[in-house]
C-alpha cells in the first residue's frame, strides 16, 4: 500500500447542498449507486485546497508541536460506537459524505488499490474537497505506479507519497538480504516499509479512511466497524483517542465493488486482469487460482492467520476466539487473543522472575518492563513502539522485558508493582529495588526513550 496524501475539490457544492443535482439525487443502493448518472454535472477536473484559499495541516507536524491532550477515552469511544450503529446500513456514500463533512481538510484517504479507487470515486460524488494520501514502500510493482499516475490525471488530484526511512531500510538490507521475509517471515520488512511511515503520516491528521472489508480475510477482518477511534494509531493532537478511522466499504461484498469500478468506468491496476485480486508489495503478492480466497496471493509461504502487514492490526480478530484455536479464557471473562510484543529483544518475565527483580537492589544491569494485557487495546496500540524501544535498545546495556498482569497476576501486579490500569511501565534503575514508574500516556519510542535515558 503507498500512503500519499492529496487535495481535492470536484463537486462545488455537496450532498446536503441545495442544487437541481442535490434536490433529485442518483438512486443509492448498498453500494451507492444502481442508475446510470449525468456526469456531464459531475467535472472531473479537482481544485487544490491551495486554489481555494484553505490552510491546511503539514503532513508530518514538528514533535514539538504535539502536546497530548486529557482524553476522556470511554466518552469519545462511545460517540463513535453510536455513530458506527447508526451507519450499519447506510451506503458507502453516505458514509463518504458524513466523514468528509466533519473533518473538512483534516481527514484523508488511504489509497493502494482497487477498494481505494471506489473511495476516491465516493468522494468525488460527495462534492465535498477531499485528500489522498499513499505509502510507497520501494517494493510495489510497475503496474501499480502506473495505477497512481493514471488515478492522478482521472481525478486531477496530486497524491503526497510518503516513503520509509532510508537509514532503516539500509540497515535491514544490510545486514538481511533483500528477502529475509521469506526466511524470517514479514513483519519486521513491513513494520520498516509500511507500519512506521504509516504512523508518521497519520500524526498530521485527525482521522482516516481505508477501504477494509470484512470479506477481505477469512476470520480476521469479519468484525470491522463503519467508524471507530482508532486504537493502534495516534493523529495530529497526540495520544489515545486523537485519531478517528472511517471504513465506508466494511459491509460491502467484493464483488460489489467490482461491479461498481465497472459501471464508474474508473482506473485499476492492470494486474488484476492477470489473476490478482489483493495486490501489496511485488515480493510478498501473487496471483490466486480460481476458487482461492484473495489473500491466498499476499504472503503464501505463511500461515493464513498470519496475513496481515500490521497497518490494520487493531481490526483483526483472533481466530481462537472463535474456537478455532487453542484460546482460553482471561480472568475479564472473554477469549484469550495471541500474545504481544513477541520479540526476541523483549524477555518475557514469569512470576518468580520479577520477583527476583523486585528483590534485587544491585543489578548488573538496568530493565524496563511493561505491565500488560494481550487483550487491552491500549496495549495492542503500544505494541509497534515498544518494539522499537527494545530493537534500540539492544545493545545499550538495558533489558527490555514484559510482564503480563491479568488473570491471576493481577493482585500480585497490583500491590507490588504499582499496578493501577494496562499497560502500567516501570523502569528497575541498576542500584535501587524500587521500580520508578512511567508517569505519561504518551507511548511513542522518543517518549519512552527519554524516560529510559533520564534515568540510566
Amino acid at each position: 500500500m503507498a500512503l500519499a496524501f492529496s487535495s481535492s475539490s470536484v463537486i462545488h457544492g455537496s450532498l446536503s447542498s441545495s442544487s437541481s443535482y442535490e434536490q433529485q439525487p442518483p438512486k443509492v443502493s448498498q453500494m451507492g449507486i444502481t442508475q446510470p448518472m449525468d456526469r456531464s454535472r459531475i467535472p472531473l477536473k479537482a481544485v487544490n485546497f491551495t486554489q481555494r484559499s484553505l490552510a491546511m495541516k503539514p503532513l508530518v507536524p514538528l514533535a514539538a508541536t504535539i502536546v497530548a491532550p486529557e482524553v476522556e477515552e470511554k466518552a469519545e469511544t462511545d460517540d463513535y460506537e453510536k455513530l458506527a450503529k447508526e451507519l450499519t446500513n447506510a451506503s458507502p456514500l453516505k458514509i463518504m459524505d458524513k466523514a468528509l463533512e466533519k473533518f473538512g481538510s483534516e481527514i484523508a484517504i488511504a489509497f493502494s488499490g482497487a477498494e481505494d479507487v471506489a473511495l476516491l470515486e465516493y468522494a468525488r460524488l460527495t462534492g465535498r474537497p477531499f485528500r489522498v494520501f499513499s505509502l510507497d514502500t520501494g517494493r510495489l510493482n510497475p503496474e501499480t505506479y502506473q495505477l497512481f499516475d493514471a488515478v492522478e490525471k482521472h481525478y486531477g488530484i496530486r497524491i503526497e507519497y510518503t516513503f520509509p526511512d532510508a537509514v532503516e531500510v539500509q540497515a535491514l538490507v544490510r545486514n538481511k538480504g533483500l528477502y529475509s521475509f521469506y526466511e524470517d517471515g514479514h513483519q519486521e520488512c513491513c513494520r520498516i516499509r509500511k507500519v512506521r511511515p504509516l504512523r508518521r503520516a497519520l500524526k498530521g491528521l485527525h482521522a482516516w479512511i481505508t477501504g477494509q472489508r470484512k470479506d477481505q480475510s477469512p476470520g480476521t477482518r469479519s468484525e470491522i466497524p463503519i467508524v471507530q477511534v482508532d486504537p493502534s494509531f495516534e493523529g495530529l493532537d497526540g495520544g489515545v483517542g486523537s485519531l478517528v478511522k472511517w471504513n465506508p466499504v466494511a459491509n460491502v461484498d467484493g464483488n460489489d465493488i467490482w461491479n461498481f469500478l465497472r459501471a464508474m468506468n474508473v482506473p485499476v491496476n492492470s494486474l488484476h486482469s492477470q489473476g490478482y485480486v489483493s495486490i501489496g508489495c511485488e515480493p510478498c503478492t501473487r496471483a490466486v487460482l480460481p476458487g482461492q480466497h484473495e489473500r491466498e496471493g499476499r504472503w503464501w509461504w505463511e500461515d493464513s492467520r498470519a496475513k496481515e502487514c500490521g497497518l490494520h492490526k487493531a481490526n483483526i480478530k483472533d481466530e481462537s476466539m472463535n474456537g478455532n484455536g487453542n484460546g482460553a479464557v482471561h480472568a475479564n471473562g472473554s477469549a484469550a487473543v495471541a500474545d504481544i510484543f513477541d520479540t526476541n529483544d523483549i524477555v518475557s518475565l514469569s512470576r518468580p522472575g520479577i520477583e527476583n527483580l523486585l528483590k534485587l537492589e544491585n543489578r548488573r544491569e538496568p530493565w524496563i518492563v511493561v505491565l500488560y494485557a494481550p487483550w487491552c487495546q491500549f496495549c495492542q496500540a503500544m505494541e509497534g513502539s515498544y518494539v522499537e524501544l527494545a530493537e534500540k535498545l539492544a545493545s545499550s546495556g538495558v533489558k527490555v522485558a514484559k510482564f503480563r498482569g491479568d488473570g491471576e497476576q493481577k493482585a500480585f501486579a497490583q500491590k507490588e508493582l504499582q499496578l493501577g490500569s494496562f499497560p502500567t511501565i516501570l523502569f528497575f534503575p541498576r542500584h535501587t529495588s524500587q521500580p520508578i514508574k512511567y508517569p505519561s500516556e504518551k507511548r511513542d519510542v522518543d517518549s519512552l526513550l527519554a524516560f529510559v535515558n533520564a534515568l540510566r
